[in-house]
């Protein structure tokens, strides 16, 4: 997996989670999603993706809002693979993040690399995706540029969101990561990737852990979170 994941720039851990588990995320999800103000994080852009109204749910620092989203992210099923993907024993936070796509008009994401909104000096950063859902193509799973991340960072679009250039790096053109509940979507900062509307009768639940190796720094003094810094398995060195 992690030969995988170093020459394409992602890898899906089937089943990281149980069914039931999924099952019991996906509620606590919705939940906490009820009690919250609505926070639309659509980029502007989208609306040339689809000519129709999309949107989205989300909550930023979910583990500051709900118990379960703690024991997530220091679960060692979630922290050994991490590890491996920064190559380090040391894991560290940078932010978390729910986004739900409501059915039939849940909002694309434009092509893009993470490294364009918190750049790093060692590009050991990396996303987790929980599903807690199934994905696939029609609910907007996410769709990547194997070996993109390879290039290193590429200048972003600033308008309507830091994204790719539409015409250059079309969604259609990428590959769809189709998932099941319980699986877990690893990627590189580096690599490009969006997703797709939502045009399924059901919702699609997702959970984001970024994660580092904590003697990566950041490039710029961007994207700050309360829970940046937090070490979720080993230690932090400069400590």
């Amino acid at each position: 997996m992690i030969d995988f994941y170093r020459e394409n720039g992602y890898a899906l851990v089937k089943g990281l989670l149980s069914p039931d588990e999924a099952a019991g995320y996906r509620r606590e999800t919705h939940e906490l999603i009820s009690r919250l103000r609505a926070v639309d994080p659509t980029w502007a852009v989208a609306r040339k993706l689809t000519e129709r109204h999309t949107e989205l749910r989300h909550c930023h620092d979910a583990q500051f809002h709900a118990g379960a989203f703690s024991r997530l992210i220091v679960d060692p099923r979630f922290t050994d693979v991490a590890a491996e993907v920064v190559g380090s024993p040391n894991v560290q936070l940078h932010h978390t993040k729910i986004f739900v796509k409501p059915a039939e008009r849940g909002s694309p994401f434009p092509m893009h690399q993470d490294a364009a909104h918190f750049p790093h000096t060692r590009h050991s950063m990396a996303a987790a995706i929980f599903h807690f859902d199934d994905a696939p193509e029609e609910k907007g799973c996410v769709r990547v540029v194997p070996g993109s991340h390879l290039g290193g960072p590429l200048p972003h679009v600033e308008e309507g969101g830091w994204h790719l250039p539409l015409d250059e790096w079309p969604l259609s053109s990428a590959v769809p990561v189709e998932a099941e509940a319980g699986d877990v979507l690893f990627l590189s900062y580096l690599l490009v990737h969006g997703s797709g509307v939502n045009t399924s009768g059901e919702d699609r639940t997702t959970f984001l852990v970024q994660f580092r190796d904590p003697e990566d720094e950041p490039a710029d003094d961007v994207h700050r979170s309360r829970g940046q810094g937090m070490m979720l398995r080993g230690f932090a060195p400069h400590v």
